[in-house]
């Protein structure tokens, strides 16, 4: 049985994953992680490919005489956040950690290929794909700019994320919208600045800043359609320094989560319109940075054939029909979007069981999945790229 195998591992990758928990990384200084990668790759006898977008790593495995290729993706990225959990192996670095699961994803991952060395149980070639900087600055797309495709072609590509608060080893997965695109909308209000004893000789931002915050809020209950999702997050609110002054200016970072091209084109229009005037009816003025010294991720969307063999691993192992069948799209992001745009794909969650949210300064990716993962991850490649 696939998971007999893979438990043999599990006391080694559950350090290695410990490991990186401790020494997290982030936007494509995930050096040390890497080398770690790689050179468990090589050990395994995969042929390995490094420095791709900076610190991306590609192993290979060829088995068989199919032509047919898979990629498996997984991120290696931290956040800035600082870490709470107390753990014996909790991050080292202060306001660093592995707060999504991203070391849990490189281990599981490390745990297919271990897997996969030393059975042999499929025909043809599998690219398992470690990406840099998930999290921000789209490291998918730099890995895409750097000829990853091109280097590594593959009939399709398949990521995974952990989810907590859903039964642990549960899969969800759905065919077409699965994740959402999200814009980072920089919005700065220029007013004029002065002593807070004289305001009629100032025009204060702050007032009018927050005046949009509370407008904002209004697009999605008033011009996006009910059944339409979309979220408009007001993530930080940024003016002056001292209760006696009145600043010259107040930026607002804004967060967009929208699931189709009109959708996202609709909300962005609006919250360019309301910034405009909302800016000038106070006597001050706005400037919007879309897309422009921010960052965006297009929304996913699985292929039917991708999400279908998902579907069937998760029916294959015993798991209830009407809980593997996600019935929405998920509001977070993920630059994963940006592989599926170029290859038949597929992106679904595991369960995590019960624990801190991701991006909590308290999450801790739950070991267990070390062998599920994994698992999951085996019997996708081998129905993929079955042997004869």
């Amino acid at each position: 049985m696939i998971e007999d195998i893979l438990k043999k591992h599990l006391g080694e990758l559950t350090a290695i994953r410990h490991d990186l928990h401790a020494h997290p990384e982030m936007l494509f200084q995930e050096e040390r992680t890497a080398a770690i990668v790689a050179s468990e790759l090589t050990r395994l006898g995969f042929q390995v490919a490094t420095g791709i977008a900076k610190t991306g790593v590609v192993g290979t495995l060829t088995n068989g005489t199919s032509n047919r290729t898979i990629g498996i993706r997984a991120d290696m990225d931290a956040l800035p956040i600082h870490e709470t959990t107390n753990l014996p192996y909790a991050s080292k670095y202060p306001g660093k950690m592995h707060a999504c699961g991203h070391d849990g994803h490189t281990t599981m991952l490390l745990g297919l290929a271990r897997y996969l060395a030393e059975t042999k149980r499929f025909n043809g070639t599998v690219h398992l794909i470690f990406q840099p900087s998930e999290e921000d600055e789209g490291g998918a797309l730099r890995m895409i700019e750097d000829g990853l495709f091109k280097r590594f072609p593959c009939d399709a590509v398949y990521a995974l994320h952990n989810y907590p608060g859903e039964p642990e080893g549960q899969i969800l997965v759905k065919p077409g919208p699965i994740t959402a695109a999200v814009d980072i909308v920089g919005i700065t209000i220029h007013g004029v600045g002065g002593h807070g004893a004289i305001p009629q000789s100032s025009v204060d931002p702050i007032v009018a800043a927050s005046s949009l915050v509370v407008a904002l809020q209004t697009i999605v209950s008033r011009n996006v359609p009910p059944l339409e999702p979309a979220v408009i997050t007001v993530g930080a609110f940024n003016s002056g320094s001292m209760a006696t002054v009145i600043p010259a200016e107040a930026k607002l970072l804004v967060g967009v989560r929208t699931c189709n091209k009109e959708t996202r084109e609709l909300v962005l229009g609006r919250i360019r319109e309301l910034a405009t005037a909302h800016a000038k009816s106070f006597g001050c003025s706005a400037e919007l940075k879309i897309g422009d010294g921010s960052w965006s991720y297009p929304a996913g969307a699985n292929t039917a054939k991708e999400a279908a063999l998902v579907r069937e691993v998760a029916l294959e192992m015993g798991q209830d029909p009407a809980k593997v069948d996600l019935k929405g799209s998920y509001m977070f992001s993920e630059d994963f979007a940006y592989m599926q745009e170029l290859v038949p794909s597929a992106y679904f969650c595991v369960g995590a069981g019960p624990g801190p949210m991701l991006h909590d300064p308290a999450y801790n990716f739950n070991d267990a999945l070390l062998v599920k993962g994994p698992a999951i991850w085996a019997r996708i490649v081998e129905k993929a790229l079955p042997q004869a």
